[in-house]
């Protein structure tokens, strides 16, 4: 199994490019199964879950193909060309779907399309309870069918879907993207409530306004569908990786370094860059990068909640828990989205980190050094802040199951290596 070696205490200086995003690609490539058209999507970052993804849709009869990396300065974005003309069915089996909670994401276009779908109960990162009640009450409300039969969702709309008011008990990414979809074909209008505001929701609504769509309120917590009798092609560019962005702003400022991250959105990342400038860390951005700096200053302690969006993003507490490992004081740490998402404190203590856990809420103090040690990654997030502290650690950190790393970021070691970081991926 591949581990990652790092060899701490370079600042790290030079030009990132940020890749497109990976939770907006998901959604984007499952509305591939509205339209027996072409759907082309740019800037496609080459990772696992995408793989998974598109595998999952040739199970399904979508025919996908390649049309080259596209390149532009330095650039690398996947294209794919995906027609679902004729679907070969409506199951999602478990071997695929257990490797990816995004998975989930089929069943919507599914069922508005098809009429039916059997989706198996998706897994993916282990980080707390994150049930599909949602989806299936929102699907429920638009007139399907659904029972759950020997861990597959069992999903029918024989008369087709209807337009209905839904309001989200709580707000989820997810459960937005998948109503969403299923909304764009459904008969009449389509209202929901408390719908998510992330970005990955707007990129997903603006595609689908490109294949014929018709939405309002797109980027607020109150989405509108009117109903449409089918989609049509479209070409669309994913938009860049905000979650990637703020991981390599974290990587500048731990290591006390200089990066400018292109392709990026800053405006995406406004809550992260808001932590950094409070803990000492400097930030510019312009239409289409972002640059971090942080020479010689101490890294000052800050708070931090994650929320939905616009607040501080749960996908970057593991890295700003690094950095606040090395900061001159105390912070508070407090994760309200997902139950189980510390699984990195202990990892990080192996190195030297003073954190102590309390409930939802984890009291980080400040560290002059960490050691570099043999750690485990648990999950996604989790598995960069572990190589984030080891680019700021003395000595050698060896990250085990980098597996976890291939599901998010796009040629991580390449990008660190090539701004002065020494870091290598090895194979037993």
């Amino acid at each position: 199994m591949d581990r990652i070696r790092i060899t701490g205490g370079i600042p790290l200086e030079g030009d990132i490019p940020i890749s497109g995003a990976k939770n907006a690609a998901l959604p984007l490539m499952a509305a591939s199964l509205l339209t027996d058209e072409p759907l082309q999507l740019a800037n496609l970052p080459h990772l696992m879950d995408i793989s998974t993804l598109a595998n999952l849709l040739t199970s399904l009869g979508v025919d996908i193909t390649m049309e080259g990396d596209a390149t532009e300065d330095g650039h690398i974005g996947r294209v794919l060309t995906l027609t679902s003309g004729d679907l070969s069915g409506a199951t999602a089996p478990y071997d695929l779907v257990r490797k990816m909670r995004a998975s989930i994401l089929v069943l919507g276009p599914l069922l508005a399309r098809a009429g039916e779908a059997q989706v198996s109960l998706p897994g993916g990162c282990a980080i707390g309870t994150r049930p599909v009640d949602l989806h299936l009450d929102g699907l429920t409300e638009l007139g399907a069918e659904i029972e759950l039969t020997d861990g597959y969702i069992q999903a029918r709309a024989p008369r087709g879907l209807t337009g209905s008011i839904i309001r989200f008990p709580k707000a989820s990414v997810g459960a937005t993207e998948n109503l969403l979809m299923a909304a764009t074909l459904a008969d009449g209008e389509t209202v929901l409530e408390n719908a998510a505001r992330e970005p990955e929701v707007a990129d997903l609504s603006n595609c689908l306004v490109s294949m014929g769509a018709v939405i309002e309120g797109i980027g607020t917590d109150r989405l509108v569908i009117s109903g449409v009798p089918h989609l049509t092609g479209a070409r669309y560019r994913v938009m860049p990786d905000r979650v990637e962005t703020g991981t390599f702003a974290i990587a500048a400022a731990i290591t006390g370094g200089d990066l400018t991250l292109r392709h990026a959105q800053g405006a995406l990342v406004n809550a992260v860059t808001e932590v950094m400038e409070r803990a000492g860390v400097e930030t510019w951005e312009d239409e289409d990068t972002l640059r971090v700096r942080r020479n010689g200053s101490a890294i000052s302690a800050v708070d931090v909640i994650t929320q939905p969006y616009p607040g501080f993003p749960t996908d970057m507490q593991a890295q700003v828990m690094a950095l606040m490992a090395f900061s001159d004081g105390a912070s508070m740490i407090t994760e309200t989205i997902f139950e189980n998402r510390f699984m990195h404190v202990p990892e990080l203590a192996r190195m030297g980190a003073d954190i102590t856990i309390s409930g939802s809420s984890a009291m980080v103090r400040g560290v002059k050094s960490l050691k570099g040690a043999p750690v485990m990654a648990t999950d996604l997030r989790a598995s960069v802040s572990l190589v984030l502290a080891g680019l700021a650690a003395t000595g050698e950190t060896l990250v085990n199951r980098v597996y976890h790393l291939d599901r998010g970021y796009e040629r991580l070691v390449e990008k660190l290596a090539a701004c002065g970081a020494r870091i290598e991926r090895i194979s037993d």
